[in-house]
């Protein structure tokens, strides 16, 4: 870990607990900082905020109080969930306080070199593949940020023999400065998170923050088939390594039922087990990643003839009476269930529904096609049972919870039909986090047998 003075002496205020707010926080008074913490849950029964009270760090619960300024602050390090209509977070903006997450601190503390992904869909597939990639050549790497290890963490930990692989959302990119990722990864750009960001143009650029910083010496990782990001791409300073399904391109791409990455053959498709056509972009993206750090060709046949897919993203759970069970709490936008739905070919019980951010459901038409059960909860319901008259799904269930849709899926399914949770929203008005939403669904499909 680099020894840093940028906040010693200064006063800091870390808006929001969780894991990532309270290691930041514990790092921030670590490198000499004057740490203020603000988290909107009550102290009692805080076990995060009683746990930097004895670390002798000042905490303010229960609320968002303005008065926090009425002392000087000189940076705000805010959870990525936290909107920038926040008070405080207005506040700082308003008096030019810079207002970061901790993917910034990570950078600047870790001695290692950091890929950094991100995109609409795909981050936590690519960023699982590339781990295990470099992994199967001894390459060290660290798995961080958004897929569920903080790396304010990861990166104390860091040496320069490891590589930081860290999946980054819009939300943490926002709130970075001089970020510099050695790798750049952008899968895709679709509409998402509107709510947060306001436009899908505005969506796009705090994406584009990955690039920023970067320079001639490093590399971009960008999805030649899609056109908002490479038109992001444009006029950046790092060298483009495009990735492609559909041409030759010079990068990684297919042919002849190959993979390729710039002319040299690295695997048939045929080895791949991991399901989806949409898989072979998030495959090819991390080809391209790994193979700029001279990982060989049977370190990747390796992970990719053995590696059929992440926990929450069309995670296989198993069979009973014929049915087959699929976990996708992870598709929290209408793109992943797209996709999760292009993965079977008919039979399909869809068990979706969430948070309404306020966006309808007609691009999911083309995609209900096959499916023969609507089994909907959460504030999207009404909007998804439109949706679903309009496909001509004949069986449509509202159920409460995810919990109550399986043992109805089930008693309302056949032997052969593919059960499939791919939700098409956020957790959020039901669940902490799609993890939450995912454990329920593969708990009480354990029940049914």
């Amino acid at each position: 870990m680099k020894k840093i003075n940028l906040y010693e002496g200064k006063r800091v205020l870390v808006l929001g607990l969780a894991k990532s707010g309270t290691a930041t926080a514990e790092l921030l008074h670590k490198l000499g900082a004057k740490v203020i913490v603000n988290d909107r849950s009550p102290l009692e029964g805080n076990e995060q905020a009683e746990y930097l009270l004895s670390k002798g760090i000042e905490v303010v619960c229960g609320g968002h109080p303005t008065s926090i300024f009425d002392q000087n602050v000189d940076v705000v390090f805010k959870n990525p969930g936290i909107p920038y209509h926040n008070p405080l977070v207005q506040l700082a903006t308003e008096k030019g306080v810079p207002v970061l997450t901790e993917v910034e601190l990570a950078y600047q503390i870790s001695d290692a070199p950091i890929i950094g992904i991100t995109g609409s869909n795909g981050k936590t597939t690519t960023t699982t593949l590339i781990d295990k990639m470099l992994a199967a050549d001894s390459k060290s790497p660290l798995i961080a940020g958004n897929i569920g290890n903080v790396s304010v963490e990861v990166a104390q930990e860091a040496g320069e023999d490891n590589v930081m692989v860290t999946e980054l959302s819009s939300f943490q990119l926002m709130g970075t400065e001089s970020f510099r990722p050695k790798i750049s990864v952008f899968l895709n750009l679709f509409e998402a998170h509107l709510d947060y960001h306001g436009t899908v143009e505005d969506y796009g650029i705090a994406k584009a923050q990955i690039f920023k910083n970067q320079t001639s010496d490093d590399y971009a990782v960008i999805n030649a088939d899609d056109a908002q990001v490479v038109k992001l791409a444009e006029g950046i300073n790092s060298t483009i390594i495009p990735f492609s399904v559909s041409k030759i391109v010079d990068g990684a791409y297919l042919d002849n039922g190959f993979v390729y990455f710039k002319e040299e053959k690295v695997l048939s498709i045929e080895q791949i087990v991991l399901p989806g056509k949409h898989n072979l972009e998030n495959i090819l993206a991390a080809v391209a990643a790994v193979k700029l750090l001279e990982v060989s060709n049977e370190a990747i046949t390796e992970v990719l003839t053995s590696f059929s897919g992440v926990k929450h993203r069309l995670q296989f759970i198993g069979e009973h009476n014929g049915r087959r069970f699929y976990n996708d709490s992870k598709a929290t936008n209408i793109l992943a269930t797209q996709k999760a739905l292009s993965a079977f070919e008919n039979n399909i019980v869809l068990l979706a529904g969430g948070l309404d951010r306020g966006n309808e459901f007609d691009d999911l038409l083309p995609y209900l096609k096959n499916v023969k059960l609507l089994v909907t909860f959460g504030e999207t319901a009404e909007k998804l049972i439109r949706t679903a008259n309009e496909a001509g799904i004949k069986q449509i269930k509202h159920v409460d919870n995810v919990e109550k849709a399986v043992p109805v899926a089930y008693e309302m399914s056949d032997s052969g039909d593919v059960i499939l949770l791919s939700p098409a929203c956020a957790s959020w008005d039901q669940y902490k986090t799609f993890e939450q939403r995912g454990d329920i669904f593969i708990d009480a499909v354990h029940k049914l047998k």
